[in-house]
């Protein structure tokens, strides 16, 4: 039976720690703003108008914020597309169900987005068409 010290050392000491390159509170700051600007749709302006201007302005400046916008952009182009298809379904009824289905995603999914951004993580949404590489 080994004692209790071997059961407390790593098992290979020598082994470099991950460096986790940190995001400033800046880049962090506008992949929030980018990801949660889709709900000015709530206000008139189409969900992917203010995520696109936002990722237009910072995409050669922040890498970061690069990679959210294009994430932000093309969630909503597809989430766009996906309330489209649902809205013509309706006259076969089953855009009933599926349109608040894909809503309420939209919403929960922009919510998630905006929590890991601003946590510095690099989110990657899923049910997304990837439009923008």
């Amino acid at each position: 039976m080994p004692d209790n010290e071997d059961m407390t050392q790593p098992e290979n000491p020598t082994a470099p720690t991950p460096q986790v390159a940190t995001i400033d509170d800046s880049s962090r700051t506008w992949a929030s703003l980018t990801h949660i600007s889709a709900f000015s749709m709530f206000v008139g302006i189409p969900s992917l108008i203010a995520p696109l201007v936002m990722w237009l302005i910072k995409k050669d400046e922040n890498p970061y914020a690069d990679y959210h916008g294009k994430e932000a952009v093309n969630f909503n182009i597809s989430f766009l597309l996906y309330a489209a298809v649902s809205a013509v379904l309706i006259l076969a009824l089953v855009g009933l169900l599926l349109l608040p289905a894909v809503l309420l995603t939209w919403f929960i999914l922009v919510i998630v987005a905006t929590v890991k951004a601003s946590n510095g993580e690099y989110y990657r949404y899923p049910l997304t068409i990837r439009f923008l590489n």
